[in-house]
């Protein structure tokens, strides 16, 4: 196998790409050799050996690239994903996929006709604490997992405004931190149903909480989401048939604020790069966008019937 470092370049230096420039540079199986952003002041200075663009289209056409991770704000997801399957270069892209799933499919069966690995980033998949609960749980059951994923979006998003732009970011909590909640379910419980949803919307149409019952063979979970919490909250819970409970904090041991993320950023540019030597494919990002239409669509229903979930 050739083990010589992939050339890999970025689109999107927003707020999350500093986690994915860290991890790309301490990798051995990566080396940055481009970066693109809209705004000419973020790539003013590129790391060393890249070579800045503000356009994506003109980073793939000049720069000799075998992989592009694409962090640039939702809605351009797919269209930028699309333009790097094209040329046959894997992708690895910020959650979500896209902002739905007619979008999200295409960019799968574009995936599969070139041949290419598509992979959705999960950070909180690759938490220590939630890896340490998956290990406890050995041999156990779950009956009910709950999951909670607070935060003040304004403190979290800097200067990237656009995540209170539902057109956007595909929504709010739901569309941008749900996906993280579902798949943390999913790889506990396997695939799983939206059962209720209660949804709650601010003045400027921003779904800033939710409240979500999931249903799998024999489980049941729940999944909290707030964009108005004064603080930070990120942590799982699961009672196992036999009655034992497991938690899982994932900001334990991390105080600092987004400290958490650097161990799981490091962990997905290595995941990516055995997907990419290996050929090997990701589907969670398709599930997660179904379940985040579910779950607006199961709302929408709910409060159309006066439904309280």
């Amino acid at each position: 196998m050739n083990t010589a470092p992939m050339r890999v370049g970025v689109v999107g230096l927003g707020f999350i790409s500093r986690f994915y420039l860290a991890a790309l540079e301490a990798s051995p199986s990566w080396r940055t050799v481009a970066v693109c952003d809209l705004d000419p002041a973020r790539v003013a200075d590129p790391p060393e050996g890249a070579v800045g663009y503000t356009d994506h289209t003109v980073m793939l056409a000049e720069a000799e690239l075998d992989a592009v991770v694409v962090t640039a704000p939702n809605d351009a997801h797919a269209r930028i994903c699309a333009d790097a399957l094209r040329r046959g270069l894997a992708v690895c892209v910020e959650k979500p996929l896209a902002l739905d799933p007619d979008e999200g499919a295409p960019l799968a069966a574009l995936a599969r006709e070139r041949g290419a690995v598509l992979f959705t980033a999960f950070h909180r998949r690759y938490n220590s604490e939630f890896a340490a609960l998956r290990e406890r749980l050995a041999g156990s059951v779950p009956a009910q997992v709950t999951v909670r994923y607070l935060e003040r979006i304004e403190e979290h998003a800097g200067d990237d405004t656009w995540y209170l732009d539902p057109s956007r970011c595909g929504g709010g909590c739901v569309a941008d931190n749900g996906p993280n909640a579902f798949d943390l379910v999913e790889a506990l419980l396997g695939r799983v149903e939206v059962d209720t949803a209660r949804v709650e919307y601010d003045p400027s149409g921003v779904d800033r909480r939710a409240d979500v019952g999931l249903v799998a063979t024999g489980a049941r979970a729940r999944v909290l989401l707030d964009w108005s919490y004064p603080g930070e909250r990120k942590d799982v819970e699961v009672r196992t048939v036999d009655g034992r409970l497991l938690t899982a904090d994932m900001l334990a041991g991390r105080p600092a604020f987004k400290e958490s993320l650097w161990h799981e950023y490091d962990a997905i540019v290595s995941d990516f790069a055995g997907r990419v030597r290996e050929g090997v494919p990701d589907g969670a990002g398709l599930s997660a966008l179904r379940l985040v239409e579910d779950v607006y669509r199961e709302a929408r229903r709910a409060r159309a019937e006066g439904v309280s979930a």
